[in-house]
């Protein structure tokens, strides 16, 4: 429906000619009452249509979270993923090192030894 400007002038003076000017306004009020509560309404029915969709969605979502396999948390957390190289670090043998991760108590008394850097010897 393309109406343009001459054809609502045409449709206007139709109305006036048909209803009379003096029942003209009372007759535009009502009809856009209606139109109001139409828009209205419409309006309403698309919103329960959304609402009734992302509910649907939603059960779908639970559905397939139930479906979906737990992932169990690892039974150590307190056991180091990664372990240094023996022959990298230089603060301290591997020998240290692995009696500092099997017994903790040793790991306070090896903090209190002092450092010593490894440096290579020359071969000159």
């Amino acid at each position: 429906m393309n109406l343009g400007m001459p054809e609502m002038i045409f449709i206007f003076l139709l109305a006036l000619v048909v209803v009379g000017p003096k029942r003209l306004p009372a007759l535009a009020r009502q009809l856009g009452k209606y139109m109001a509560e139409f828009k209205r309404a419409s309006n309403e029915f698309k919103n329960q249509l959304e609402t009734e969709m992302m509910n649907i969605e939603l059960e779908e979502r639970a559905k397939k979270q139930e479906d979906a396999p737990k992932i169990l948390p690892p039974e150590k957390l307190s056991e180091p993923s990664i372990m240094p190289a023996p022959g990298i670090v230089s603060r301290g043998s591997s020998e240290d090192i692995s009696a500092a991760i099997a017994d903790p108590s040793l790991n306070e008394t090896a903090q209190a030894k002092p450092l010593t850097p490894t440096i290579p010897a020359s071969t000159e």
